[in-house]
């Protein structure tokens, strides 16, 4: 004591400089205790968390702000919080780390349209009843009971048949897009021959202006054999002879139909005839979509661009026959896959594929609309594997090799005979290499071609619309996992 007065009186300004410093100090380790107390106290707050021990936020959302009510608060929602759900967080994959998960929406702004016409803004609040009681969150009941209804098991824990419609049922055109003829939605199927040499596209087409106007539906098969140029069927029908619903997979175009059973199988009939001739084909198959390797879906809007798409089948096995003048081709456990399209698709191109490879389903693609050519997006790249969803990268650019040639009415054309897709995302990598074994084009300036178009003269830059089957050959590393894989799969462009 005695020394740190001699000291204070021999310097006294250095001294009040130390103690200022020191109390600085202090006051700092104070104010950081404090704050993690504050975070503690939040973090135990079943308003904020729901009573769990983990909380998920959409990016970018300030937990402070979220508590205290401001604006970057508000009006934020988890997309696709189902898949979310069942994918990721109640997925096997983390089975050994999360116990319980309940979905919940806290003062959510709502607008209550009264019946005369007043618009009333409430604030509402959701949870499933069984999940929040998983979690310790079930609020005290006064009296009676509240338990999950049949809304909330569906959301939960859908059927297969369940899921199938509620991701793949039809669209009206929404306000802005009625009653434009480039309207176009489909169901696409196809099937690969266990020798890998014969393959068939089934397309299921219902276009124009939906749902009043001059509309109607196409059944379009197309069959394909390894080095054989292929044969085009098909079948127009009015909107007279089309019926497609809003809450349900289901639909019918004349005789053909895509129907979605108990078991979420798809009971798949197509009837057309041959382009040029008189030839009749009869497709008869069932697709049997693999558990948890479905694409949840993406929309893309703003200025002329609508666009829908959802795989509910990424990974799937087919049987049954598809037979032409009575000469039919069986498929047992074939390679199969299904997807659904919607949107306004004028002067619109995309990069797309899919692909099986071992244990690896391969999902990827990118939608290009007609005035983005100088700034292209980057492409997704979707993986899952027997467990479902595994990762999704985001490859900058697509190589191609364009070492093959083919004539499409009179002209020649460079197309595919190799194309390379890397990424790199911390410690994730993948690369995809394709070679192409077959591929044929098509002349987007005729109507209804391929994978929809209502309309004719899309008005492209790259109008031949490029369909390829070839090999898939991924490699790279996820989670610190060893990813390998090689198989067949199909691919899209445009030249």
């Amino acid at each position: 004591m005695l020394l740190a007065l001699r000291n204070f009186l021999l310097r006294p300004w250095r001294s009040v400089l130390l103690l200022l410093g020191f109390s600085l100090g202090v006051a700092v380790m104070i104010v950081l205790l404090s704050i993690g107390e504050a975070l503690v106290v939040q973090a135990s707050d079943e308003r904020l968390i729901g009573g769990g021990d983990v909380t998920v936020l959409p990016q970018g959302i300030d937990v402070e702000v979220l508590k205290t009510g401001g604006l970057g608060g508000m009006f934020f929602s988890i997309d696709h919080a189902r898949f979310i759900n069942r994918q990721l967080l109640t997925a096997p994959r983390l089975a050994t780390s999360v116990v319980a998960v309940a979905p919940q929406i806290e003062d959510k702004l709502l607008y209550l349209r009264v019946p005369d016409g007043r618009e009333l803004a409430v604030v509402g609040l959701g949870e499933i009843p069984s999940r929040s009681r998983a979690v310790g969150a079930l609020p005290s009941i006064a009296a009676g009971e509240w338990t999950d209804d049949d809304l909330d098991r569906r959301w939960r824990d859908p059927s297969d048949a369940e899921l199938r419609h509620d991701i793949d049922h039809f669209h009206l055109p929404p306000a802005d897009a009625q009653g434009d003829p480039s309207w176009a939605e489909w169901h696409y199927f196809n099937v690969l021959s266990t020798d890998r040499r014969r393959w068939a596209f089934i397309s299921f087409i219902v276009g124009g202006e939906v749902p009043r106007g001059q509309w109607g539906g196409q059944v379009l098969v197309t069959l394909h054999e390894q080095g054989v140029p292929a044969r085009r069927f098909s079948t127009t029908v009015p909107s007279s002879s089309v019926r497609l619903s809003t809450t349900r997979a289901d639909l019918r175009i004349g005789e053909s139909s895509v129907t979605v059973r108990p078991d979420g199988r798809y009971a798949v009939r197509a009837h057309a005839v041959e382009e040029g001739g008189d030839a009749v084909v009869d497709v008869d198959i069932v697709v049997s979509p693999a558990a948890g390797a479905y694409f949840p879906g993406a929309a893309l809007t703003g200025g002329e661009v609508l666009s829908g798409y959802v795989v509910p089948a990424l990974r799937a096995e087919a049987s049954g026959r598809i037979c032409v003048r009575g000469a039919c081709a069986s498929y047992i456990d074939a390679q199969a896959y299904h997807d659904h399209n919607w949107g306004v698709w004028r002067g619109v191109t995309w990069e797309w594929g899919a692909a099986r490879a071992g244990e690896y389903t391969l999902l990827y693609g990118r939608v290009q609309p007609a005035d983005s050519s100088v700034a292209s997006q980057p492409l997704f790249a979707y993986l899952v594997d027997s467990l479902g969803f595994l990762a999704v990268l985001r490859p900058r650019e697509i190589v191609y090799d364009d070492a093959r040639s083919l004539r499409v009415n009179g002209a020649e054309i460079r197309v595919p005979s190799r194309a390379l897709m890397v990424d790199v995302r911390g410690t994730d990598t993948l690369r995809v290499e394709l070679t192409v074994d077959d591929a044929t084009a098509t002349d987007t300036r005729r109507p209804l071609v391929e994978r929809g178009d209502a309309a004719a003269a899309r008005q492209l830059v790259r109008p031949y619309f490029i369909q390829m089957k070839g090999t898939a050959r991924l490699t790279g590393t996820i989670g610190g996992r060893v990813v390998r894989g090689e198989g067949t799969g199909f691919f899209e462009t445009y030249r």
